[in-house]
């Protein structure tokens, strides 16, 4: 649930930082909403579906796509009403109120983008956070919920330091000119340019803009801070020896990776490794809790 949730906060505030960019941006500069796809892992899934369902169709409401907006806040409200002994009853309410108000507003996202429908999602998706962080005990559900939400937070992160490695740090003329503009996008997309702003005091550059996503420890959406919530989060729960070697694993990455240069060509490798890392960890996670055929393996 906790993970799907924090995947349509993610998709959200990415339609609607990328919808305000495409505006201040000129149309030279070759923008398109496949690249929102692309951030996102979607893009070989639209290419093998029906060609004439567009871009943004696809990321927000396409009942084809289990990983658009709606499809993942239909998952996030099935897995909250399954547990409505568990999960606390305000948040059922919230999560539910999402829902329908996703359902209604989306669709009109589709003809007419803009920025306002996924802010008041992502406003939303904060509502719901906040209701199970200041009301959930700290048991097992609740480290579920923690290692759901940062497992999915690690992942989009890395996705975006990807994209924007692969495609800004290697100097596309066409976007060159835009250059502080876009890396602010990356920032918003992330909801850090406020932090940023703080902590880092110059111009905003490239380099700086991924260095602070990966490696800043107290910004709660960096690579860096992800790796040491779920740590803890694991360290809480029942049973986690089949993930302790993926965990650790994920950790150094992280630690030990050399980016002083910030090369995009290292960076798209080392991004491309954290994401199989953080793969082989949800598979453990799967293997160790979530799997109905692991309870009736022998020993």
């Amino acid at each position: 649930m906790s993970r799907y949730l924090e995947r349509v906060e993610n998709a959200a505030r990415l339609v609607a930082v990328y919808s305000e960019l495409l505006l201040d941006l000129p149309e030279e500069a070759g923008l398109n909403w496949s690249l929102p796809l692309q951030i996102l892992g979607m893009d070989d899934t639209w290419r093998r579906s029906d060609q004439d369902e567009r871009e943004l169709s696809f990321l927000l409401t396409s009942q084809n796509n289990v990983a658009s907006v709606l499809s993942s806040l239909n998952f996030a409200r099935e897995n909250a009403r399954t547990t409505r002994d568990i999960v606390p009853s305000e948040a059922w309410r919230a999560i539910n109120e999402l829902q329908l108000y996703a359902t209604k507003s989306l669709p009109g996202m589709v003809r007419r983008p803009s920025s306002v429908v996924p802010a008041e999602i992502v406003g939303r998706c904060h509502e719901i956070t906040g209701i199970l962080e200041g009301t959930m005990s700290r048991g097992p559900a609740y480290w579920f919920v923690s290692l759901g939400r940062t497992l999915e937070r690690a992942d989009m992160g890395s996705r975006i330091i990807d994209v924007a490695a692969t495609i800004l740090l290697e100097g596309r003329d066409d976007l060159h000119l835009h250059d502080s503009t876009v890396w602010r996008a990356v920032l918003r997309a992330q909801s850090a340019y406020q932090m940023y702003r703080q902590y880092v005091r110059r111009r905003i550059l490239g380099p700086d803009v991924l260095r602070f996503l990966l490696r800043d420890t107290d910004f709660p959406r960096s690579v860096t801070h992800c790796v040491t919530v779920l740590e803890e989060s694991l360290r809480q729960l029942p049973r986690s020896e089949k993930a302790h070697d993926p965990m650790a694993a994920l950790k150094n990455r992280v630690e030990n990776a050399d980016l002083q240069t910030m090369d995009p060509g290292v960076v798209h490798q080392f991004a491309d490794e954290l994401q199989l890392d953080l793969a082989s960890l949800h598979n453990a996670i799967f293997e160790t809790w979530l799997n109905p055929m692991a309870a009736v393996r022998p020993a």
